[in-house]
C-alpha cells in the first residue's frame, strides 16, 4: 500500500503540501495540486481519514445521540440529519442513550472519543445542569426537542404544549366534553408539555381535568393498548381520547376494536406526531404534525453553519405543530 511519503517523492513536493491538497487547502497552486493528485492516482493512494483528521484537526464527522434506534420518529430525524450532512461531505456516527442518564452520558463520551467535530443530541434523562456545563466545554452540540433557556442557542425544539392544546381543542370544537388522555412518561419534557396543553384546552372551555381519565404510558403501541383498556375499565364515560403519540393511538384503536368499541362511532381518537403510517391506519388518524425530519435538517444546518462555516439559511430554533384532520374523530 502506498504511503504519503511516496506521494510526496513522486510529486516532488513536501509532505505539508500533500497534506494541504488532501484537506482542500487554498494555499496551493493548481499546477501543484494537479501534480499531487496525479501522483495519488498513479500510486492508487487513498488518504487515511485518521491522517486527514490529525492534519486538519477536523474529522468531518458528526455524532448523533438519540434515545432509541427504532421507531418512526427517530428514523425520520436521523434520515433528515444524515442526508443534509452527507450532501455537505460529512459523515455521521450514531449512538443510543435509551432515555437513561448514565447511558446518555456514556454515549456523549463515546462520540467525543471518536473525535466528532460536533454532536446532535436527542437526550431526555440528562439534567439541564449537565448540558449547561457541556456547553461551556470545547465540544459543540445542538439539542433536538428540548429547550433550556440558559443555552437556547443550542436548542431546536417543538412547541409541544401548543401541540397538546391543538389536539384537545380540535375535539372540543367538535362537541366532545368527556375526553380521556393517554400520555407518555410524564417525567419526559415533551410528554409533560403535551399534557399541559391538553389541560390548557380543557380549562379554556371551563372543564375540570379528571385525573381518572389520565393513563400514563410509554409512547409505544402496547402502552396505548393497555391505556384504552384501563380507561374503559374505569366505566367513566368518555367520547374521545387523546394519545400523546401516534404509536399509542394505533395500539388504542386496535384494542378498542378488539373490545367491540368502534372508532370513531363510539370513541374518537386523536394522535400526535403524524408519522407516515397515520394516513394508512383504519380509520385514518387525526393527529398533530411533529416536523421532526425538518428539525433534524435544521440541526444539521446549525452544525454546518457554526462548525464548518458553510453558508446556510437562517436557523429556526422553535418549530410550531399543526393539526392534521383525518377520519378518526366524529362530531357530536
Amino acid at each position: 500500500m502506498a504511503t504519503i511519503y511516496e506521494v510526496s517523492a513522486l510529486a516532488g513536493v513536501s509532505l505539508a503540501t500533500v497534506s494541504r491538497v488532501m484537506n482542500g487547502g487554498t494555499r496551493v497552486s493548481e499546477k501543484t495540486r494537479d501534480k499531487v493528485n496525479k501522483a495519488m492516482d498513479e500510486l492508487n493512494y487513498r488518504p487515511s481519514s485518521i491522517a486527514r483528521s490529525l492534519a486538519s484537526n477536523c474529522s468531518n464527522s458528526v455524532g448523533i445521540l438519540v434515545s432509541e434506534l427504532h421507531g418512526p420518529i427517530y428514523g425520520a430525524m436521523m434520515s433528515g440529519i444524515e442526508k443534509q450532512l452527507r450532501t455537505a461531505g460529512k459523515h455521521v456516527i450514531i449512538a443510543a442513550g435509551h432515555s437513561d442518564a448514565v447511558s446518555e452520558k456514556d454515549g456523549i463520551e463515546f462520540l467525543i472519543d471518536r473525535n466528532c467535530d460536533a454532536l446532535i443530541l436527542h437526550v431526555e434523562a440528562i439534567s439541564d445542569e449537565y448540558l449547561i456545563e457541556l456547553a461551556k466545554s470545547k465540544h459543540p452540540f445542538i439539542l433536538i426537542n428540548r429547550y433550556i433557556p440558559q443555552i437556547s442557542d443550542n436548542c431546536i425544539s417543538l412547541n409541544n404544549r401548543r401541540g397538546g392544546y391543538l389536539a384537545t381543542k380540535a375535539l372540543l370544537e367538535h362537541g366532545h366534553r368527556d375526553i380521556a388522555y393517554i400520555s407518555g412518561p410524564l417525567w419526559k419534557m415533551d410528554a409533560s408539555d403535551r399534557y399541559l396543553g391538553h389541560q390548557d384546552a380543557l380549562s379554556e372551555y371551563g372543564i375540570t381535568c379528571n385525573d381518572k381519565l389520565l393513563f400514563e404510558s410509554n409512547f409505544q403501541e402496547e402502552g396505548g393498548n393497555e391505556g384504552i383498556l384501563a380507561l374503559l375499565d374505569t366505566h367513566i364515560p368518555f367520547s374521545a381520547v387523546v394519545c400523546a403519540n401516534d404509536e399509542m393511538a394505533a395500539g388504542a384503536m386496535q384494542a378498542a376494536r378488539d373490545k367491540g368499541v368502534a372508532v370513531p362511532d363510539d370513541i374518537s381518537v386523536m394522535g400526535f406526531d403524524n408519522i407516515l403510517l397515520a394516513q394508512y391506519m383504519y380509520p385514518k388518524l387525526s393527529t398533530v404534525n411533529y416536523p421532526v425530519k425538518d428539525m433534524g435538517k435544521m440541526a444539521a444546518s446549525w452544525i454546518l453553519k457554526n462548525i464548518y462555516q458553510a453558508s446556510q439559511p437562517e436557523i429556526a430554533h422553535v418549530f410550531e405543530p399543526e393539526l392534521v384532520w383525518r377520519d378518526s374523530v366524529n362530531s357530536l
